[in-house]
């Protein structure tokens, strides 16, 4: 059992820290991107369309490893990572875990919904990877497709409110709260 003192001084992992900033950036990269670029009127020129929706879907796949490859360094270090500042009222202390545990969720599902929906399309053009081209396990249906990139864009929605929920509850702690125990910015940087 740690001490306060010990919650309050603990860092993430360095690994866990990089993964953590780098997949925020990659996730609001590609969020932003594909606002963008389904917004793009059919006038746009072929280009735009072909540097915008292959790079979506290779930082998607990078962005659903990245995810993997954190749940494993978790798991690695478990019995090392900072607990849950005590002084934390018992809603906060749920609503953190449920936020937490909801974004890991969802930046490993978004990307598989947005790989199944491209996988379905009858008419796609393949789910590149960096020069590899990943397979497409699914069969061409596009009303797999309809439903799939409904998954895809409605979790994709529901994973930035749930980022903006998590930074909100980082500023309150540090601002509101006037650090202390609950300032558990630290603990990323």
């Amino acid at each position: 059992m740690h001490t306060q003192n010990e919650v309050a001084a603990a860092k993430y992992p360095m690994s866990m820290r990089l993964l953590h900033w780098f997949r925020a950036v990659l996730i609001l990269g590609l969020i932003w991107s594909g606002w963008y670029m389904t917004g793009l009127p059919e006038t746009t020129p072929m280009e735009t369309f072909d540097l915008f929706y292959p790079n979506h879907k290779q930082f998607g796949i990078v962005v659903w490893l990245l995810a993997l490859t954190h749940l494993v360094i978790r798991w690695n270090n478990r019995r090392i990572l900072p607990q849950t500042p005590q002084s934390l009222k018992p809603w906060e202390k749920t609503l953190s875990h449920v936020v937490h545990r909801s974004i890991m969720a969802l930046t490993i599902l978004t990307p598989m919904f947005g790989y199944a929906m491209s996988s379905s399309f009858t008419q796609s053009d393949g789910v590149p990877f960096f020069g590899l081209e990943v397979p497409e396990l699914l069969p061409k249906n596009d009303d797999a497709f309809a439903v799939y990139h409904e998954l895809h864009e409605y979790s994709a929605y529901v994973l930035l409110a749930l980022v903006v929920l998590h930074v909100a509850g980082a500023m309150k702690h540090r601002f509101h709260d006037k650090g202390g125990e609950t300032d558990v910015l630290p603990r990323m940087l």
